[in-house]
């Protein structure tokens, strides 16, 4: 974090010291609420979780280097008492941003939030010092955190926003209010809880209303391929740039192809000129991504050469997100068990498929939560474009869910042993262990509450049975 003494601190989240001998001293270090994580010169936010209370923490989050903590109690050491401390973190984060010289990006959407926030990242660090989101940490506690890692010498600043709901990302920009805003795609990620697309539109699309206007550089970037983000543009002041495959798309893409590994390649247009980009990241469905952050790229100087390259030499930052690993017997393990929604689902079913040709493809799957009413149908959905892509296997792994997606696999014609349905992880690594053969490809995807990155691991690892279930 950029240099600031305790007594400002407290001012600017109208806090109240407590045990501070020298209210001059500064926080030099980071801002942290793992105490594992505290270095000399930190600041320790204390949180009251429902399992953890950082004040516990604060003796020896001060004993390994921290100058204080901001606490909603006193704690006997230096502290910062303050009535709410999330709230008090947001105000800090929001003086910090507005004391940097920094351009601040934004972006949400449905699906391919985290990949897209890693390849602008990536891109602009390429131009000048950038700070980005960590994995997903893009809620009311992630998102100031990561604001606060920036330091004098950032240029560029990414932050990835998540919702739940109508306003929350709304308050996220209010807590650091972004010059560029992205907004990728509405899909049904979370439909249970907003209760329908429109719903999803409406919350995502608060990222482009907090934008500055045009006149004052504020620019939203939106997916001219979808109609629900392309409608957007009337709900905001800033610039609009288009991206995606459409002709009308200011940063496009053309002659789209996958190589013969499964990674995408393509003909990058941009206002300012063309250049070829073949990725190292696996999926069409990453075409997408990388004309959002080339948009955004351009917009902030870079020529279609440079984004280009960087895009080219741009690799996965963020665990379990179609991670490719090949075992020494020739077996391929794609690792993109983080998340699942039907979006991201079928982007990577694809990637499997079009990476398995002429090998055999095992795409073993779970639930994806959060859907509501629409549970039934879209597992269903999966199921039956697993068997049209020609997978080979279809692992279902877990209750009810999964259950769907065999059914939606059998009504579609996957009878006899293309499909099966196994009770958990433990069952699923026993069954391929015992039918996997030299070169297969192993997808291994679902909700991150069902676990099934264990899948991956003890495929990798060869751990024992008990070695998987204690993961």
């Amino acid at each position: 974090m950029i240099a600031l003494s305790l007594a400002e601190i407290a001012a600017v989240v109208g806090g109240q010291t407590y045990d501070i001998p020298d209210p001059a001293v500064q926080v030099t270090g980071p801002v942290v609420r793992d105490s594992r994580e505290v270095e000399p010169g930190s600041l320790f936010v204390a949180f009251a979780g429902e399992r953890v209370d950082g004040h516990d923490f604060a003796e020896a989050v001060v004993a390994a280097g921290a100058v204080a903590v901001l606490a909603s109690r006193p704690v006997g050491v230096p502290a910062i008492v303050v009535a709410d401390v999330q709230a008090a973190l947001g105000a800090l984060a929001r003086h910090v941003v507005e004391r940097l010289g920094a351009t601040l990006v934004a972006l949400t959407g449905s699906a391919g939030k985290t990949s897209t926030k890693d390849l602008i990242a990536q891109v602009l660090r390429s131009k000048a010092p950038t700070v980005f989101t960590p994995g997903s940490l893009n809620n009311e506690i992630g998102l100031p955190l990561t604001a606060l890692s920036a330091t004098e010498e950032t240029r560029f600043l990414v932050l990835e926003m998540g919702a739940r709901g109508i306003g929350h990302i709304s308050y996220l920009t209010d807590l650091t209010p972004p010059r560029i805003g992205l907004v990728l795609n509405v899909g049904t990620a979370h439909i249970g809880e907003f209760g329908g697309r429109e719903q999803i539109a409406q919350a995502k699309g608060e990222l482009v209303e907090s934008l500055p206007p045009s006149e004052e550089g504020g620019v939203a970037v939106l997916n001219a391929d979808d109609p629900l983000v392309r409608a957007m543009a009337s709900r905001t002041k800033a610039r609009v740039i288009l991206f995606g495959e459409s002709g009308e798309a200011d940063v496009r893409a053309e002659n789209v192809r996958l190589t013969d590994a499964g990674q995408p390649a393509f003909r990058l247009h941009t206002p300012s000129g063309c250049s070829d980009v073949t990725m190292r990241l696996y999926g069409e469905h990453h075409v997408s991504n990388a004309l959002a952050a080339a948009a955004v790229a351009h917009e902030l100087g870079m020529s279609a050469d440079e984004i280009a390259l960087a895009l080219s030499e741009a690799g996965s930052l963020s665990r379990w997100r179609m991670e490719v690993t090949e075992r020494p017997d020739g077996v391929t393990v794609v690792n993109d068990a983080y998340n699942a929604n039907p979006e991201s689902m079928r982007a990577a079913l694809r990637a499997l498929a079009a990476m398995g040709q002429g090998r055999r493809t095992w795409a073993v799957l779970g639930q994806m939560a959060e859907l509501g009413d629409e549970a039934l149908a879209e597992h269903d959905a999966v199921g039956r474009l697993a068997v049209r892509l020609n997978v080979s296997k279809l692992v279902a792994v877990g209750g009810r869910e999964a259950s769907w997606l065999q059914l939606g696999a059998y009504n579609e014609g996957s009878w006899g042993e293309e499909s099966v349905h196994v009770s958990d992880a433990q069952a699923a690594v026993d069954l391929l262990r015992s039918e996997l053969r030299p070169g297969d490809v192993v997808l291994v995807k679902a909700s991150r509450s069902v676990g099934l990155e264990r899948v991956a691991q003890a495929l990798l690892d060869g751990g024992g049975e008990g070695e998987v279930a204690a993961r």
